[in-house]
């Protein structure tokens, strides 16, 4: 048996002999906004750190900003004089980029499996729930779902245009759902499919979505969560850099327009034991049920993690398919948790509350700590959409008083960290107080 060490050198030697003009490899990571960190690295010291020389970088590039400033959380950042905190490479992840101009390579970093991982690193996050439920014989399957938006390459005073219609040469300012707005966008979507393939991800169905310049890309299931995490994450940075390479703009960003519906990021989860039986679908479903009650039950209090920013917020309650409560129903797609129709070895829950860009590690880290509470509570319900449409549970619909109901929870504290959670919430608290410092010519016309 192969120890990591030799694999992951194996793995870039074998790399380099495939692709000898890479010259440099991206070593990156996410940070708690969703925002890739790293280095550059020269491929022959790539070789050296698979080898097992040491990978450090500051411990506290984790907690930048959405802008990329630090703030002071606690003791760190300013307190703790900027330590530095090792990493290790993620085998299987290095990976040739396509939409750069010059050849270059990527390659996943990260904290957990380290002597010391950094409890608020969200890769670490996630590990620490993934190895919990493996403990107790549960199993994940997971798929994600990403909605987003082409807009035209360049602003218009700071403000997003319409993508241009290749064929045409006019703005694609027409929302539908037609699958003519595939082929005029074939281009780009297909080097976009393409180029996540090539990066190891399983792209499945692409649908062109309701609002102008929208569409939604799908990923094969997966029994390993952290892998299925890791798509969704490096799907956003190749689908941006594709974008550019074709003159466009690609952004994930929740609620772009205030007349169109927002981009989500859904995901599907199915749980199985050990010998291959799906939990959720035993003794008539009831394991179904418990799982939705916890989900519905935390719901409320991890709004920080599925609405990152004071935009994701603008997108719930609008017309289309964007819940103001915590609500569950079958097949039905104005629910936060969604039950499609399938067969028992294939139920699963659909999350669909989370926004475009949230943090796909802590997004899931969430739901699954949802659905181990449920399963542990067993408590019932709320009645479904499909019964009473009014069904459901109040959550906060601002980040302040969302981070309020996040800090104190104490199952989060318990199953996600009590020292995360502390991190996090201040960390989106002093974000969103630092986008608050700015008037707008608005405020100028209606106060001045």
């Amino acid at each position: 048996m192969k120890s990591p060490a030799s694999t992951l050198l194996a793995e870039v030697r074998t790399f380099r002999q495939n692709h000898p003009d890479v010259r440099y490899v991206d070593l990156i990571a996410l940070d708690i906004p969703g925002h890739f960190y790293g280095k550059r690295y020269p491929i022959e010291m790539l070789e050296k750190v698979a080898a097992g020389s040491p990978l450090k970088l500051p411990q506290n590039a984790v907690l930048l900003g959405v802008q990329g400033g630090l703030f002071k959380i606690g003791d760190y950042c300013f307190n703790d004089g900027d330590p530095d905190a090792n990493r290790r490479l993620v085998p299987g992840t290095l990976k040739p980029v396509s939409w750069e101009s010059q050849p270059l390579g990527q390659m996943l970093i990260t904290s957990d499996g380290t002597e010391a991982p950094i409890p608020f690193e969200p890769r670490e996050v996630l590990a620490k729930v993934l190895e919990r439920l493996q403990h107790k014989g549960i199993h994940p399957v997971v798929a994600f779902e990403l909605e987003f938006y082409l807009f035209d390459k360049k602003l218009d005073q700071g403000l997003p245009q319409f993508a241009r219609d290749p064929l045409s040469d006019d703005a694609d300012d027409q929302p539908n759902l037609h699958i003519e707005r595939l082929s005029r966008f074939s281009a780009v979507l297909d080097d976009m499919a393409q180029t996540a393939k090539d990066q190891g991800i399983d792209i499945t169905v692409i649908t062109a979505e309701i609002g102008p310049g929208q569409f939604e890309i799908n990923f094969g299931h997966l029994d390993d969560g952290m892998r299925a995490a890791d798509w969704a994450a490096l799907f956003c940075r190749s689908t941006r850099g594709v974008a550019l390479k074709h003159g466009y703009r690609a952004s994930f960003m929740a609620k772009p327009y205030l007349q169109f519906p927002g981009s989500g990021m859904h995901v599907h989860v199915s749980l199985y034991d050990a010998a291959g039986n799906n939990l959720l679908a035993a003794h008539q479903q009831q394991p179904l049920r418990h799982a939705v009650a916890g989900c519905l039950e935390l719901l409320p209090h991890c709004m920080p993690i599925f609405s990152p920013n004071h935009n994701a917020f603008r997108r719930l309650g609008a017309a289309v398919n964007a819940a103001t409560r915590a609500s569950w129903g079958f097949e039905d797609r104005d629910a936060c948790l969604r039950i499609p129709e399938s067969d028992p070895r294939n139920l699963r829950i659909e999350h669909r509350l989370a926004s475009a860009d949230a943090n796909p590690y802590l997004v899931l880290a969430a739901i699954l700590v949802g659905l181990e509470h449920g399963l542990e509570a067993q408590r019932e319900p709320s009645a479904p959409l499909n019964q009473d449409r009014s069904s459901g549970t109040d959550f906060p619909l601002e980040m302040l008083e969302a981070v309020r109901a996040m800090q104190h929870q104490a199952v989060l504290r318990d199953k996600l960290g009590a020292e995360f959670v502390d991190v996090y919430c201040e960390n989106k608290r002093q974000d969103h107080l630092a986008f608050q410092q700015e008037i707008n010519a608005r405020e100028y016309r209606w106060f001045l």
